[in-house]
């Protein structure tokens, strides 16, 4: 299951069309080397850390980063071949999961505390946007419920299952995938993907609370359009889309994911100790600014 994790939100918080117009082309050349954004901190070591749609975009930019952290790394994907390929990569884990399944989200916890003996840190990252989900006037209800069971079901149940271990620990960091759109409307919808961002937001809220005094913190991340997978093909055959809402960026460009990865990796460590229960917005200025389209 692929989302701003497997692949890159593909609301406009998770990816973006790449060379499929030049203006994305041209902000695309003013990101950050991966050189420049090399780690200079090794804060997760020893921490064992699962991360779901660990095998494209953002969830394999954070496997990556929490690996050169020091992270022990479970990548968790439904795509056996780019799940094995990351966890290759970093040196971890690798489970295949269909995030939907609980059988399955709570046997890929489980094989990460057997293996490493701990769960640590739990990114739950896997998400979907389907082209048909679009207008409320348009969307069928067979659309919207896929799109809630993968967004928001899945976040569910990843934190149900990764709760019982951190408990056992009295430490544990949660981050869950929302999005910008989790906290300010966009004009061109897609319902069931905003609504269930906004489930995201809300359910991190209330579980960052209930459980800060067991020594567990939880977060929702809310990216902003991310140059991912997900957004690429959402916008493959729309560049003028893309376009439209790179307008909307202040800092002019989409973010990379190795961006997001970062921040995910300063919620994941004990830099991060004090914040709890927050909407984390990594959105190049998306959400403080007022855009008239050009």
């Amino acid at each position: 299951m692929t989302d701003p994790s497997s692949a890159g939100s593909p609301d406009p918080s998770s990816g973006t069309s790449t060379g499929t117009s030049s203006a994305v082309s041209a902000a695309a050349s003013a990101a950050p080397s991966t050189a420049e954004q090399a780690p200079v901190c090794r804060r997760l070591v020893a921490r064992t850390a699962v991360i779901t749609g660990a095998g494209s975009g953002i969830g394999l930019a954070t496997a990556r980063r929490f690996a050169s952290e020091g992270a022990r790394v479970v990548c968790a994907d439904i795509d056996e071949r780019a799940g094995q390929a990351a966890a290759d990569e970093v040196g971890g884990l690798f489970v295949h999961v269909d995030v939907t399944d609980q059988e399955q989200v709570e046997a890929a916890f489980k094989a990460a505390y057997d293996t490493y003996g701990s769960v640590d840190i739990a990114f739950n990252n896997a998400g979907i946007s389907p082209p048909d989900d679009d207008s409320i006037l348009t969307t069928g209800l067979d659309a919207w419920q896929r799109v809630q069971q993968v967004n928001l079901t899945s976040v569910y149940l990843c934190c149900k299952a990764a709760l019982p271990y951190m408990r056992q620990q009295s430490k544990g960091s949660i981050i869950n995938t929302a999005s910008f759109v989790a906290v300010m409307g966009a004009a061109t919808s897609q319902i069931s993907y905003t609504a269930s961002k906004g489930g995201v937001l809300a359910m991190s809220r209330e579980l960052g609370v209930q459980f800060a005094r067991e020594g567990i913190r939880v977060n929702a991340l809310c990216p902003g359009p991310v140059n991912t997978p997900l957004l690429k093909k959402l916008f493959a055959k729309d560049p003028e889309r893309a376009a439209r809402r790179l307008v909307h960026v202040p800092v002019g460009r989409f973010a990379e994911p190795q961006e997001i990865a970062a921040a995910v990796a300063f919620l994941a460590s004990d830099d991060a100790s004090f914040v709890n229960a927050a909407q984390f917005l990594v959105d190049g200025g998306i959400a403080g600014a007022y855009v008239t389209p050009l």
